[in-house]
């Protein structure tokens, strides 16, 4: 089959295109899916530069968020499987991890999985949004909604709103009924953030954020901040916060270990919660929102397989609003 596959860590000329990579046959308690879309996202980009105490197994086909259509399956499997448009949930069953890391992913035509890791898709979901769903909104869903419980009538802050996570912060957090400050880095992002449903939009290059927020807030702080940048960006979110406000983590992309400011935090009550990942029933209840046009996945472009690289690129490069999707077949 054709496949789009990593052969060692380092830059993207590491990448490489092949018409014959073996055709993956399932197991007994598998199923073969037909690979219609696959998203991207900035893992990929970690297991290609190579992360410390995480090997990864080379060559390596990336790719987490993977939708299509089941066309075989093993003897234990459910035969009503077969012929069935799914989502694949990435987190893998038999090993920690996830697909495109610790197992082969999507920007390929065809993948085995176990029965386990299926959703099904309604016909009113489109591959290419399912393929946005299971790590980027899949980890915004659980921070914002299970860990965070944003309501209505919240006025929230968002740091990199642009990406595949910040876009479905964005979505989700209007769902919910609250006031979103979107926060990105050009003129063009921020345009696009305000079609999205953002009530304010903040540059940080050129505004301090905080200090926007604290105003927009009316000098009560926010209720809530998404922050999972790290860095430099983390006092000034934890100043932003009104009294017993909450601030949202689930990764750190300018830097684990950021100076902090105890001060805020116990003389406004804060609440840090962090957020891991996702589980099934975030994948679930975002198809179900997907499927009543609740949130629609913002895809920035769609790539054919030949040219998946550029998609790695586009993305690495911040010249993306929203996710990239592969689609092996076109």
């Amino acid at each position: 089959m054709k496949a789009f596959y990593l052969r060692a860590h380092g830059g993207n000329d590491q990448y490489e295109n092949t018409d014959d990579w073996p055709d993956p046959k399932p197991e007994v308690d598998q199923v073969l899916v037909q690979i219609h879309a696959c998203g991207l996202n900035y893992l990929d980009i970690f297991v290609r530069r190579g992360m410390p105490d995480l090997p990864v197994e080379m060559p390596r086909i990336p790719g987490s968020d993977i939708s299509g259509i089941v066309v075989d399956a093993g003897g234990a499997v459910d035969p009503d499987w077969v012929g069935r448009r799914v989502l694949i949930d990435p987190r893998l069953v038999k090993q920690r991890g996830a697909l495109g890391e610790h197992a082969n992913g999507g920007t390929c035509e065809y993948i085995c999985v176990e029965e386990q890791m299926l959703i099904p898709l309604p016909d009113n979901v489109t591959f290419e949004q399912a393929a946005a769903l299971p790590i980027a909104y899949g980890t915004a869903h659980r921070m914002m909604i299970t860990r965070g419980q944003v309501k209505q009538g919240e006025l929230v802050l968002i740091l990199g709103a642009s990406g595949g996570v910040g876009t479905g912060c964005v979505q989700l957090a209007k769902s919910a009924g609250a006031k979103v400050i979107a926060c990105s880095s050009s003129p063009e992002k921020l345009t696009a953030l305000e079609t999205l449903g953002a009530d304010y939009v903040v540059n940080y290059l050129e505004e301090d954020f905080s200090k926007q927020a604290w105003e927009i807030s009316g000098r009560k702080g926010v209720d809530v901040i998404i922050n999972y940048t790290g860095g430099d960006t983390w006092v000034p979110s934890i100043r932003a916060l009104r009294h017993q406000g909450r601030l949202l983590t689930c990764g750190a992309t300018a830097g684990f270990d950021p100076k902090t400011d105890l001060r805020y935090i116990w003389v406004r009550e804060a609440n840090i919660l962090g957020s891991n990942g996702w589980e099934r029933h975030d994948l679930t209840e975002l198809v179900q929102k997907v499927s009543e046009r609740r949130i629609i996945p913002t895809i920035h472009k769609t790539y054919r397989l030949k040219d998946a690289v550029s998609a790695v690129a586009d993305m690495e490069n911040r010249k993306i609003f929203g996710k990239v999707i592969v689609v092996p077949h076109a």
